[in-house]
């Protein structure tokens, strides 16, 4: 099912994700409300559950804050495609359950409010707007099993012996 690209640029760091004033916060609605708000203060009253974000090269960097993600997720974000990412903002995301995937072919050429569908298994983007598809190299099994289970703590509790 396609969701509506919100297309964000290069370097987007974790205080524009979610702005440090809110890291004392654990109410994941509340983090919710404030995503992407250093970048688009009004992005989080906009986008819908489904939708998902494109973002340029190295998002996700800057301090290590697993806010970030979450509040990503919390907001029903289906899937942030990039050029790239911050390493550890990609850990972060794996280990909370977001599904993150880079497409550098993709994220360049979708435009704001473009119609994009992720396939995790098959490693594909497809912009049904622009009519095009773009293939990337999907996650190894050991980490789309934790992606599928929700994050790495509901994965450790499901194989746990």
């Amino acid at each position: 099912m396609p969701g509506k690209c919100w297309k964000f640029g290069d370097d987007v760091n974790t205080d524009e994700i979610i702005p440090a004033r809110y890291l004392n916060v654990t109410d994941q609605d509340e983090l919710a409300a404030h995503c992407m708000e250093g970048v688009d203060p009004e992005f989080a009253a906009r986008a819908q559950p489904g939708d998902i974000i494109v973002g340029g090269k190295n998002f996700g960097c800057g301090s290590s804050r697993e806010h970030a993600p979450l509040a990503i997720k919390a907001l029903g974000i289906r899937c942030v495609v990039a050029g790239s990412f911050a390493r550890i903002f990609f850990r972060n995301a794996i280990n909370i359950g977001l599904p993150i995937v880079e497409c550098p072919g993709a994220a360049r050429d979708a435009q704001e409010g473009d119609e994009v569908e992720v396939d995790l298994a098959a490693g594909r983007v497809v912009n049904h707007t622009q009519g095009r598809t773009y293939e990337f190299e999907p996650f190894p099994p050991e980490l789309q099993a934790i992606i599928d289970a929700g994050g790495l703590i509901p994965y450790a509790k499901k194989t746990a012996r």
